[in-house]
């Protein structure tokens, strides 16, 4: 430190903040939030983290100072969660006759209060829908609507709400033997599933949504808001996540068949609701997508918190992140195969 100069001694210490809060989220995965609400709100930031850390290691590399060992060693030791911040992937050149195409989409409504000013947004949802031609397509914020066509799929939904009826819905081109949804008390999220019958394997498929923190992705209405009711709010909303997911986890234990699941868990990769969930499932992402594959639209650094995980029985050849503007998040594609 006698070698730095103020203005460097400066951020040396905020680097070895932000290096010691990061190492700090490494423990976040296995944290009930119940117990443990506050420190569950780092998984939020753990990519916010992550570049950063990487920012001082370039900086101190460029400055020839030893003190780059600081983030470096950090990063190093977390190297799982590095790489699946940002993915080197390539999609495997197969017959897309041979693959399933699982895609899950938040459609908030399909922009029921014009909260994007484009009056041909449904008409260019459903053409992008159209366009791609996924197996499965699972939605969270689903409502009814005449305006976006579907053309060609079995459905199962489950709707609530009295002024707007709205919910998660599982499109299909493969037929529905069996479908249910798994209620959480307290909220209109929930989790449904459906079972479909292709080249003879009946496939599970759960669609996912659970609690949202509400956090608007606008700088002025964050701005807004204080820091500590922004914490106490996210705090219990992960506590209805934990919830929400025992509850998910009892019913997905007594399937038998192979599984895929979709859906927005409104938390990240690094959250301890995610590795419940996941188990030892396979994020498609992680094995086959590109870039950072955030999934909403949050103006400050990349957030991925809807995912298609399958079972490991799966192949997974492709997958792809679509950034259209039709809603506050993005649809995610998936093309996986059973070995």
């Amino acid at each position: 430190m006698r070698k730095l100069r103020r203005l460097e001694k400066l951020i040396f210490i905020i680097n070895s903040l932000m290096a010691f809060v990061l190492l700090l989220s490494y423990v976040l995965p296995y944290v009930e939030p119940k117990k443990f609400a506050f420190l569950s709100v780092l998984s939020l930031a753990v990519p916010f983290l992550i570049i950063i850390n990487i920012l001082f290691v370039i900086y101190w590399l460029l400055k020839v100072k030893k003190q780059l060992l600081v983030s470096l060693v950090v990063l190093v030791l977390g190297y799982s969660y590095v790489f699946s911040l940002y993915k080197f992937s390539s999609s495997k050149n197969v017959d897309d006759r041979d693959n399933l195409s699982v895609m899950n989409y938040n459609v908030r409504l399909f922009n029921l209060f014009d909260w994007i000013d484009d009056p041909d947004l449904k008409q260019n949802l459903s053409g992008f829908i159209s366009e791609k031609q996924p197996d499965v397509l699972c939605m969270q914020e689903y409502r009814p609507d005449a305006a976006v066509e579907l053309n060609g799929y079995f459905k199962y939904e489950k709707l609530s709400g009295q002024k707007v009826k709205s919910g998660q819905a599982i499109f299909t081109k493969y037929p529905i033997i069996n479908s249910g949804s798994i209620e959480f008390p307290n909220t209109s999220n929930n989790a449904i599933f459906a079972d479909i019958v292709r080249f003879g394997d009946t496939i599970r498929i759960y669609n996912v949504h659970l609690q949202s923190s509400g956090i608007d992705p606008n700088v002025e209405e964050l701005t807004k808001e204080k820091s500590e009711n922004l914490v106490k709010r996210v705090s219990s909303t992960f506590k209805m996540q934990q919830s929400q997911t025992e509850l998910f986890l009892k019913h997905k234990a007594k399937c038998h068949y192979q599984m895929i699941i979709c859906g927005d868990f409104n938390n990240t990769a690094y959250s301890y609701v995610y590795k419940e969930i996941k188990g030892d499932l396979k994020d498609a992402f992680e094995q086959a997508g590109n870039g950072f594959g955030r999934t909403f639209d949050f103006k400050f650094f990349p957030v991925r918190i809807d995912f298609v995980l399958v079972d490991k029985d799966f192949e997974i050849n492709a997958f792809k992140t679509y950034e259209v503007n039709y809603s506050d998040h993005f649809p995610i594609m998936a093309k996986v195969k059973l070995k």
